[in-house]
């Protein structure tokens, strides 16, 4: 079994939900939903995890999570700063949050010499993800071949607003493209391009990435080149510098290619405030189901 790491990506300021949600207890004892992350990435094989996160909330991520993992898998921490660009680069003052997930990605680069697996902190992934996700870096050999965990559109939203899903163009089992939309479930599933400003109507079982890839080491690189064509094309006031942005941009350049992994788990997250109760109670139904114990660690 290959060593794999979880990078954990915690910088984003939770502005939606109000607060530091990505510490916000959801378990019967005070579990955070990385703590539901971290217990499966163990069980199925990461040997080792790195925080992303803001120099500014290392002490409050150390004295609760970091204080009760470190004991069972090796932790580190990286700060994810605007200031840590390609040289030649300045980021406006004006700039205040982080200048996004592909930024966040590259802080990590002094931190990780093995293949890789990111996902976002907020998000409850399940098990089976985990599990087929691990599956496949065991098994992945070239190192220009990222791995996509795809969900079915319809067990990612909430019934409390909106939400941000890449909606996957996906042929013969390979990612062709991905567009990021807003998703909102009434009667239908609704995706809004956020580049093309289109509207339409999705099926169910339409795949939607959750940030959830696995990458070799040499991405780190990708990223930074990529970074600069970002830095002399973008609006650095406003934009973002995505990782979805830059896994598309590497299949349209034939640098890389995305395989597909499916997976039947069901996503939760606390995306607002009114989310919280179901996390909770899936949870509980998680831990009556042993799937998860009562107590995690």
């Amino acid at each position: 079994m290959k060593n794999k790491t979880l990078l954990i990506m915690a910088a984003g300021m939770g502005s939606r939900f109000g607060g530091l949600k990505q510490i916000e207890p959801v378990g019967p004892n005070n579990e955070f939903i990385i703590d539901y992350s971290i217990y499966d990435a163990i069980r199925c094989g990461f040997n080792k995890v790195v925080f992303i996160i803001k120099k500014e909330n290392y002490g409050v991520f150390k004295e609760t999570i970091g204080s009760r993992i470190e004991s069972k898998i090796p932790v580190e921490y990286v700060f994810q700063d605007v200031k840590d660009i390609p040289n030649g680069f300045v980021v406006p003052e004006e700039r205040i949050k982080p200048l996004g997930t592909a930024h966040a990605i590259y802080s990590a680069r002094k931190n990780i010499n093995e293949q890789f697996m990111i996902i976002n902190a907020d998000d409850f992934y399940g098990y089976e993800a985990f599990l087929e996700a691990s599956k496949y870096m065991d098994e992945s050999n070239d190192e220009n071949e990222i791995g996509l965990v795809c969900y079915d559109v319809i067990n990612t939203v909430t019934d409390n607003g909106s939400v941000k899903r890449g909606v996957c163009n996906i042929d013969d089992g390979y990612l062709k493209n991905i567009d990021e939309s807003i998703i909102t479930k009434s009667d239908n599933i609704e995706a809004e391009s956020l580049e093309t400003g289109i509207r339409k109507i999705i099926e169910p079982d339409s795949k939607v990435s959750m940030n959830m890839m696995m990458f070799y080491p040499n991405i780190f690189k990708y990223i930074e080149n990529q970074m600069i064509k970002f830095f002399c094309d973008k609006n650095i006031l406003k934009d973002e510098f995505l990782i979805p942005d830059v896994v598309s941009q590497g299949i349209k350049n034939n640098d890389y290619k995305v395989k597909i992994i499916n997976t039947n788990s069901k996503w939760i997250g606390v995306t607002y405030k009114e989310d919280k109760k179901d996390v909770v109670d899936y949870i509980e139904k998680q831990i009556e189901k042993k799937v998860y114990p009562n107590k995690l660690w």
